[in-house]
């Protein structure tokens, strides 16, 4: 087995590490517990990573098209490619995503928070019942910053 890929890359919401798999998907992004040193490995996916992401942090409504293959159970796998079919701006409860996926809210919501993979997985675009900022596993601040970049914060 090749060794996985890492990079940090700088960000609005702090310091972010990607992962990529022996294939070249990306396997995890999120915050950043350390912040590595030297020179980035390259990799295309990297490359439309960096592309894809300074398009969205500049607001542009961006449908992430970099490779994912995050570890998971089939059914958060389910919820996942839910969630990747939501658009730019838009929300939706804890619950439409379960009528979605044939599942229950909590379960969903088990699922979301078990996403390795934040912002190309929009996980943040779920709300509660009644449209509040509840569970994100980067925290509560980087989920209505990403809200906001996306202009859809309901607060």
């Amino acid at each position: 087995m090749a060794p996985q890929l890492r990079r940090t890359y700088a960000s609005p919401v702090g310091p972010l590490l990607a992962t990529l798999d022996e294939g070249g998907a990306l396997v995890e992004l999120g915050r950043a517990r350390i912040e590595l040193v030297g020179r980035a490995p390259a990799h295309p996916t990297f490359s439309l990573l960096d592309e894809e992401l300074g398009r969205y942090w500049a607001g542009e409504a961006v449908q992430f098209t970099v490779p994912v293959n995050p570890p998971g159970t089939p059914f958060q796998h389910k919820v996942w490619a839910a969630l990747r079919t939501l658009p730019w701006g838009r929300t939706l409860t804890y619950g439409e995503l379960a009528a979605r996926v044939g599942s229950t809210a909590r379960a969903v919501g088990q699922a979301n928070g078990a996403n390795p993979v934040a912002i190309v997985i929009p996980c943040h675009r779920v709300v509660g019942r009644d449209g509040s900022l509840v569970g994100y596993a980067g925290g509560l601040d980087m989920k209505r910053e990403l809200l906001r970049i996306e202009r859809c914060l309901l607060l």
